[in-house]
């Protein structure tokens, strides 16, 4: 017999608490009849009759409701969205992928721009030297799978 009295208390201790998590998460516009702090103490000081009236009557029932707190609600149902962390948010998160795809095409832009410069430059210089029988010191360059040293950066 005692199991089962501790059984019940256990089950009444966990309906309380989870009424009372209930109760102090409900968005404002959700909680019926009673202002908040009078259900949290309802519960508190009534832990099992308090914790049925809250589910029963305490709480709007709304159909369609996401069955786990912290889901966005769609636009359409009329009611506020909820603010969603930036790396959950879609929008964000598509927002940041335009940038980065932006900054890549200008960077890739930059330097096409660069080596055309360069090759344009290149073109001229051996077209103005005729006398080709004085070796030129070429610059430096990297050696393949080096990256290129600061003066060879284009700007950006």
């Amino acid at each position: 017999m005692v199991r089962v009295y501790a059984l019940l208390f256990v089950v009444q201790v966990v309906l309380a608490v989870c009424a009372l998590i209930s109760c102090l998460s409900a968005e404002e516009g959700q909680i019926r009849a009673l202002p908040r702090i009078a259900w949290v103490l309802i519960i508190l000081f009534f832990p099992l009759v308090g914790s049925i009236a809250w589910f029963v009557a305490g709480r709007e029932a709304t159909p369609g409701r996401p069955p786990v707190a912290g889901l966005r609600r769609s636009p359409s149902s009329g009611e506020p969205r909820r603010p969603v962390a930036p790396d959950d948010d879609p929008e964000f998160l598509d927002s940041l992928a335009e940038r980065s795809r932006r900054d890549d095409q200008e960077l890739f832009r930059r330097w096409e721009e660069d080596l055309r410069r360069r090759e344009d430059n290149l073109r001229r210089h051996e077209t103005t030297t005729p006398d080709q029988s004085t070796p030129r010191a070429e610059p430096l360059r990297p050696r393949e799978g080096e990256p290129p040293r600061e003066e060879d950066r284009p700007e950006v």
